[in-house]
């Protein structure tokens, strides 16, 4: 199977040539995808070289000009690195660019912590006005990559992980999916952690939400699910635990409620490993996953 990543110049590539108003900035990394676009539209995918701060300058600048710019590099050299442009260069100045990521928290261990990102999106979460996408598949990616260019003058964030669940689903860009219902808590299983959630609440009575845009965050759609499933939220997130943990207090800030923020911790892994080393560390496995959220659901009863 390709990879979001694969999808995305392909997709970007052909809406340089349907739309005029679209343009990419690069900073060296990503570009040989874009090569053929490169020289059919030359002076509209442009590579600053590895100036991640010039990468956003840049495309704020287009942007302040009526483009709709695609700024792609890895999530560490797009959000972290050029943090300062992000909040001003985009954000203060009012100006929309669609952000796509990849390496997500530590899809290349072997790049060492300079290549990862796991306080990406919370990071994000400090400024204002910011809707993120977190595909699980690439079929998913596809469809958000399209909704994030089409999103006017917005400010989005596209999320791509070489991490991916088997199969991909039906969504919308706005709303939460329920894929399971039960009555002892709600589970919100955020893009590529889908598949883990689901063969860790195997034959649990919980309800299975599915997250692929995490802000704005689906409020009304988890309300519905705890109805009938009651306030116990699992939350199952592909970066630094607890980053929506707020999002969810507020959705049901009239309620009592309990909250457990499952995540990438902050401790840092200071050997390469592997992806699955890495999300086993993390908790994140099916087997770690399921022994955490079952004790959160199911407590022992302390005998009197």
């Amino acid at each position: 199977m390709d990879t979001m990543r694969d999808r995305f110049a392909p997709v970007v590539s052909r809406l340089l040539d349907e739309d005029p108003r679209v343009a990419v900035v690069l900073a060296e990394i990503g570009k040989d995808g874009f090569r053929e676009a490169m020289a059919r539209h030359p002076d509209r995918v442009v590579n600053v070289g590895i100036r991640e701060q010039l990468l956003v300058g840049a495309a704020a600048g287009l942007a302040l000009t009526g483009m709709r710019p695609v700024v792609h590099t890895f999530a560490s050299f797009l959000v972290e690195r050029p943090f300062e442009q992000v909040k001003l260069d985009l954000g203060h100045q009012n100006a929309g660019a669609v952000l796509v990521s990849a390496a997500a928290s530590f899809d290349w261990p072997a790049g060492g912590y300079t290549h990862m990102s796991p306080g990406d999106v919370a990071l994000l979460d400090t400024l204002d006005g910011w809707t993120v996408h977190v595909p699980g598949h690439p079929d998913e990616a596809e469809t958000l990559l399209h909704h994030a260019v089409a999103a006017g003058d917005d400010k989005v964030y596209v999320r791509l992980s070489v991490q991916a669940n088997r199969q991909g689903r039906v969504i919308d860009g706005k709303h939460f999916v329920t894929l399971r219902e039960g009555r002892r808590g709600v589970v919100v299983a955020v893009g590529p952690m889908l598949e883990a959630v689901l063969d860790a609440t195997e034959g649990l009575d919980v309800t299975v939400l599915y997250a692929t845009t995490v802000r704005p965050f689906d409020a009304a759609g988890l309300r519905r699910a705890t109805e009938a499933s009651g306030t116990d939220v699992v939350l199952v997130e592909p970066y630094l635990a607890g980053t929506s943990g707020t999002e969810v207090s507020k959705a049901l800030s009239d309620l009592p409620h309990r909250v457990l923020a499952l995540g990438v911790g902050r401790r840092e892994l200071r050997r390469y490993g592997t992806i699955e080393e890495h999300a086993a560390a993390h908790g994140l496995d099916p087997a770690a996953l399921r022994e955490r959220i079952t004790r959160f659901v199911a407590p022992t009863r302390r005998a009197d």
